[in-house]
């Protein structure tokens, strides 16, 4: 399927990249889907079973970094009544995002200049924790980014409107005990119309609603360029 002018625009774009010093070989693909057999063993309800499972992936296979998810159908939203609806057609079980799944603590870059659009700490239990969003006006586009599971001190002593400079950190992730329960990780989303959310967008869509979402947030790798 042929990109949009909008994806062709980002495609085009040099960013810094949201983990400094870390190559493209540092990088493990990362299956959370409903069809992923190895999680059949894993309490996916634990967050410390989660990261005990996603911790032995990067080793067996010698990275830093695992990644992955974008439109990706998961079960781990189902233990949180915040996602789980009793109709299928309904039920957000469908990722929006990237995940970049490594240690808490971990700084994280802007890859682009922008502004601070807004930020959040959405404490609904399954939800980001702290998040924070930029602003982009590059190239006669206009379009936002998301940044998801952040440490609580991440979004303290922010203003909205403040310049971020590409490359500059902005950012580092949080625990499971302040991200919504997850293993340490960077929901990383790309967002056409923010549609007057603050600190805030839908990050898991369902099956009613996912061709606009598809449209409206494209693969973020257009920016990460890491697969």
């Amino acid at each position: 399927m042929s990109l949009s002018a909008f994806e062709v625009f980002l495609q085009s774009l040099q960013t810094h990249a949201l983990l400094k010093g870390i190559s493209k070989l540092d990088y493990v693909p990362l299956d959370l889907s409903i069809h992923n057999k190895e999680l059949k063993g894993v309490n996916i309800s634990s967050s410390t079973d989660l990261e005990t499972f996603i911790n032995n992936q990067i080793k067996k296979n010698d990275a830093k970094v695992a990644f992955g998810g974008y439109l990706e159908q998961r079960g781990i939203y189902e233990r949180s009544n915040y996602f789980n609806q009793s109709n299928p057609e309904t039920e957000r079980n469908i990722h929006l995002g990237v995940d970049l799944w490594i240690e808490a603590n971990t700084p994280i870059y802007a890859p682009l200049n922008g502004i601070i659009h807004s930020f959040k700490n959405n404490t609904n239990y399954g939800d980001y924790g702290p998040t924070l969003i930029l602003k982009h006006t590059i190239g006669g586009f206009e379009f936002f980014t998301l940044y998801g599971h952040l440490s609580i001190t991440s979004i303290k002593n922010l203003e909205v409107g403040v310049e971020v400079k590409h490359g500059q950190q902005i950012a580092a992730l949080g625990t499971a005990e302040v991200n919504g329960d997850y293993p340490p990780h960077l929901h990383f989303q790309i967002i056409k119309d923010i549609q007057n959310f603050e600190g805030d967008y839908p990050g898991v869509s369902n099956q009613f609603d996912l061709e606009f979402y598809k449209a409206n947030c494209p693969d973020p790798n257009l920016l990460l360029n890491i697969y």
